[in-house]
């Protein structure tokens, strides 16, 4: 997961407690504390240490951006530093997650993305913003505009593709089953022009849970992923293998959103019953799981992944 950022199941319990969205990344949980209790200054030296990590930089301001008072804080720093990038940058991403869950007016949020944008004019992260917001509530040509914004800006942008991903695997919900469906060719292309150790080689893996999401809702597809042949196809396949091969070799241990696919390659893994190999990815996942893609279709993703996990050790 994590399209608006992925569905967290339903929140019950345990599993409401589980999920970090800040993942395995120590500095960042640091800063969201401190961010929880107005002292921004560790932020913005969070921040500051991010800049020009394109990737880096959007995961840290998305999360530190679902606090639920960082909008004040963000505001704070701004009378502090009324010409602070990060500053803006977060008001902005505050002000869209806001939106999101129906606290916000999106025209403002879409404003405060754009007054960040023309601070820092280099930096996708406002543009990502106005992604995440418009794939939640914009039309598809708004989609598309914005995401070619963030690509002229630093075209391998991981959280970006996932987004578009997700929003085109919801295009002919009841189509049914579709080999030459555009999501695909869509992942496919980006893992091609992307370098050979872009971790965008995983994203055909993602845009085949993204379609197995949308074909179950609309009742092509069973419930329970593992008793679907989604996985099962030559084409899907080729792509579970390329992206497992591609982590054998190219595993990134520092990009900050690798455990997102290591999740959706582990329940790849499961679905296609090759138990070996997704027990080799629960052992890097450890105890991160992410609500994505274990939620799909509509099922309590903690108690799926432990199911998964455990199923897979045991065979391992």
């Amino acid at each position: 997961m994590s399209p608006p950022p992925p569905p967290f199941g339903r929140g019950r319990g345990r599993a409401a407690r589980t999920f970090d969205e800040a993942l395995d990344d120590a500095e960042l949980v640091a800063a969201r504390a401190a961010l929880a209790q107005g002292r921004w200054h560790t932020a913005r030296s969070l921040l500051v240490r991010t800049a020009d990590d394109w990737d880096r930089r959007g995961h840290r301001i998305t999360v530190l951006a679902g606090e639920p008072y960082s909008a004040a804080w963000a505001r704070e720093w701004l009378l502090a530093e009324p010409d602070s990038a990060d500053a803006t940058a977060l008001l902005a991403l505050a002000r869209v997650r806001r939106a999101l869950r129906g606290k916000e007016k999106p025209a403002r949020a879409r404003e405060a993305c754009r007054d960040a944008a023309a601070l820092a004019p280099a930096d996708p992260t406002p543009w990502l913003g106005l992604l995440m917001l418009e794939r939640a509530l914009g039309a598809e040509e708004d989609v598309v505009r914005i995401f070619d914004e963030v690509r002229v800006r630093y075209a391998d942008h991981h959280h970006a593709h996932h987004l578009v991903v997700a929003r085109l695997a919801e295009r002919r919900a009841d189509a049914g089953a579709d080999p030459l469906h555009e999501v695909y060719d869509f992942a496919g292309w980006a893992a091609e022009q992307a370098p050979a150790d872009s971790p965008l080689a995983v994203l055909p893996v993602v845009a085949h849970a993204e379609r197995y999401r949308v074909l179950a809702a609309a009742g092509h597809e069973p419930a329970d992923p593992a008793a679907s042949g989604h996985w099962a196809g030559r084409r899907a396949r080729l792509v579970m293998k390329a992206a497992f091969d591609w982590w054998l070799e190219w595993e990134h241990e520092g990009h900050p959103r690798r455990l997102i696919d290591l999740n959706y390659l582990a329940h790849a893994k499961v679905c296609e019953g090759r138990g070996a190999e997704a027990a080799a990815l629960f052992h890097r996942i450890g105890d991160h799981a992410t609500p994505a893609p274990w939620s799909y279709p509509d099922r309590d993703p903690y108690p799926a992944f432990r199911a998964a996990r455990d199923s897979a050790l045991g065979t391992a």
